[in-house]
C-alpha cells in the first residue's frame, strides 16, 4: 500500500488557504498537519527576524534551526511588517483569498492590528478563524501567556509525572504545545466541514490550558470518584498490573498485560504458571491491591534473561511488550521507513533535509510532505506577485522601506 500523495493525487484540503500567523509550536503545528493534509499554508513572518524558532538551538543544520525545520515542512513563507499600515494592507489582501487564518498571540493582540474576530467575520464572513492562546479567550485569566513548561505545570500533568518520591517532572516533548496544535486542527477541519454544510466561518478558540486538562482523561475521573488527588507513580499505571517498566539482563522493557487473559499468558510464558493460579492475582483488581509482592516475584524472575529473549517469547503469544528504545533507535525501525513517516526533501539552503511523516494515513486523499520547511521570506516575492499582482518595481520598494 502507498500512503503518500502520488501523480494525479490530491490531499484531502487541496484548494484550502491557510494564513498562518503563529510561531514557536501550538500554531505552526496545528497548520503543519493542515499542509500536510493538502492545504496551501502560507506563513506570515517578520522580516528580518521570523518564527522564534528559528534561533532556538542548537542544534542548527547550517543556519537553520533544527528546531523550527520539525514543525514548519509543507508550508510557504511570506515575510510582512504587520506594524506597518503597508504590510497590514497586504495581509488583508490575502485574507480575502484564504479559508482560514490561524494566529496564537495573546488575546487582544489581532484586534490592535484592526483583524480581531469581531471585524474579521463581519468583513470575511466564510472565514474560519482560529485562535490559539494560553488560557484562552474568556474568562479571568485569558492576558496570561501560555508556554508548555507552564502549562503542564498548571494542567496538572507534572503532578502525575515522575518518580512517587522524587520530584515533578515535565514530558520530554512540548506536549501541551503539542496537543493544542492538534485539537487547533481537529477544530478547523470540524468548522471547515460546517461551512460546507451552508453555517459560514466561525471562531475556532483554543486553549492550552484547556488542551491539556483535557488529556488527563481518567486521571480526572479517579478525583471526581474520590476527591484525592493523583500522585506520580515512576512508570506503573494507576488502574493496571502489570503495566510498566521492568528490567531484564540487559536493558528495560515495558510489560504491558490488559486484561486477565493477557495476565495468564504472560504467567505461562516467563515460568511463573503458580501465579496464574494464585487468588491474589486472578483479577486484574486483586494485582491492584497485591501489587507490592507481584511486582517483586516479576522483578526477580525478570531479571534472568535479556530482554530480546522476553520480549520474543512474549510477542510470539500475543502480550504486548515493548524495548525502551532511544530516538536513534526509534528512527531506524524499518516500521516507520515502510509507514513513510521518515522523508527526505530538497531545502533551499541546505541540499536536503530530513524530516518526520505524517501520521495521518488516508486511501484517496493521502496526505503527503511535499516541501522543505522554508528559509524566511522564500516565497515572499512570489506570493506577492502572483497572487496579489503586486508589481517587482512595487516589491523593492516595499523590501527597501522594511514592509517586507
Amino acid at each position: 500500500m502507498t500512503h503518500g500523495a502520488g501523480p494525479g493525487r490530491k490531499g484531502a484540503l487541496d484548494g484550502i488557504v491557510v494564513l498562518d500567523l503563529t510561531r514557536v509550536l501550538s500554531g505552526p503545528y496545528c497548520t503543519m498537519l493542515l499542509a500536510d493534509l493538502g492545504a496551501r499554508v502560507i506563513k506570515i513572518e517578520q522580516p528580518g527576524t521570523g518564527d522564534d524558532t528559528r534561533a532556538w538551538g542548537p542544534p542548527f543544520v547550517g543556519d537553520e534551526s533544527a528546531y523550527f525545520l520539525s514543525i514548519n515542512r509543507n508550508k510557504e513563507s511570506l515575510t510582512l511588517n504587520l506594524k506597518e499600515p503597508r504590510g497590514r494592507a497586504l495581509l488583508e489582501r490575502l485574507v480575502e483569498r484564504a479559508d482560514v487564518l490561524v494566529e496564537n498571540f495573546r488575546p487582544g493582540t489581532m484586534e490592535r492590528l484592526g483583524l480581531g474576530y469581531g471585524t474579521a467575520s463581519t468583513r470575511w464572513p466564510r472565514l474560519v478563524y482560529c485562535a490559539i492562546s494560553g488560557f484562552g479567550q474568556t474568562g479571568p485569566r485569558r492576558h496570561e501567556p501560555g508556554y508548555d513548561a507552564v502549562v503542564q505545570a498548571e494542567g496538572g500533568l507534572m503532578s502525575i509525572t515522575g518518580d512517587p518520591d522524587g520530584p515533578p517532572y515535565r514530558l520530554g516533548v512540548a506536549v501541551s504545545d503539542i496537543v493544542t496544535g492538534m485539537f487547533a486542527a481537529h477544530g478547523i477541519l470540524a468548522a471547515l466541514f460546517a461551512r460546507a454544510r451552508g453555517a459560514g466561518g466561525q471562531l475556532v478558540d483554543i486553549a492550552m490550558l484547556d488542551s491539556t486538562v483535557a488529556l488527563l482523561t481518567y486521571q480526572a475521573a479517579a478525583y471526581f470518584a474520590t476527591s484525592t488527588p493523583p500522585s506520580r507513580m515512576g512508570n506503573r499505571h494507576p488502574t493496571i498490573v502489570p503495566y510498566e517498566t521492568f528490567v531484564a539482563a540487559d536493558g528495560e522493557f515495558v510489560l504491558a498485560v490488559g486484561n486477565d487473559d493477557l495476565w495468564r499468558k504472560c504467567c505461562r510464558v516467563i515460568g511463573l504458571d503458580s501465579m496464574a493460579e494464585d487468588p491474589r492475582y486472578a483479577t486484574n483488581r486483586d494485582r491492584v491491591a497485591h501489587y507490592p509482592e507481584l511486582r517483586a516475584a516479576l522483578d526477580a524472575r525478570l531479571r534472568t534473561r535479556p530482554r530480546t529473549e522476553w520480549l520474543a517469547a512474549l510477542t510470539a503469544e500475543g502480550v504486548p511488550c515493548g524495548s525502551v528504545r532511544d530516538i536513534g533507535q526509534v528512527l531506524q525501525d524499518q516500521q516507520l521507513h515502510d509507514r513513510d513517516m521518515l522523508a527526505t526533501v530538497a531545502h533551499a539552503a541546505l541540499g536536503s533535509v530530513r524530516v518526520l511523516g505524517t501520521p495521518v494515513k488516508l486511501s484517496d486523499t493521502p496526505g503527503s510532505v511535499r516541501t522543505a520547511p522554508p528559509i524566511l521570506g522564500q516565497h515572499t516575492d512570489q506570493i506577492l506577485h502572483a497572487d496579489l499582482r503586486v508589481s517587482r518595481e512595487e516589491i523593492a520598494t516595499l523590501r527597501a522601506d522594511g514592509v517586507i
